[in-house]
């Protein structure tokens, strides 16, 4: 598998602590630059907070995404999606993340700990990071956005 990306932010809120710690282990054994916006502990924090900060980290920097986590996925994917040029596409499965990336060119994934098992969330973030966008077509629809 081929990272595509040259720096990578993750965030979290409590409900997504725990496979947040998991995923940045993970990309840390092969290597990977994560850039980890916290929270640093496991007690509740409001997961908006969290999401803009990636959100915003990866709005100014080229080559670079975000790994959002929270209960579902869907709060932080909607908050991040607030900012212009982001595109955070909630992912549960292998062809909703390879999609996201090929059809859309998400540059945000968001999990949902309490929906996807730790193995299954960490073979999506390694689907996402290694998925080029195909451009073409794709590219007139996402300047519609």
């Amino acid at each position: 598998m081929k990272i595509l990306f040259k720096k990578i932010f993750i965030s979290s809120d409590h409900a997504g602590f725990k496979l947040k710690k998991n995923i940045i282990n993970s990309l840390r054994k092969k290597k990977v630059q994560i850039i980890d916006l916290g929270p640093k502990k496991e007690s509740s924090v409001d997961y908006p907070d969290f999401a803009k900060k990636v959100a915003r980290s990866i709005k100014t920097k080229k080559n670079c995404v975000g790994i959002l986590v929270c209960g579902s996925g869907a709060g932080m994917a909607m908050t991040a999606n607030k900012f212009r040029g982001i595109r955070a596409a909630v992912c549960y499965n292998f062809s909703s993340t390879r999609l996201s990336r090929l059809h859309n060119n998400a540059n945000i994934i968001a999990l949902g700990e309490r929906l996807t098992k730790k193995p299954l969330a960490i073979k999506l973030v390694n689907v996402f990071l290694s998925t080029k966008f195909e451009g073409g077509r794709h590219l007139r629809r996402i300047n519609k956005i």
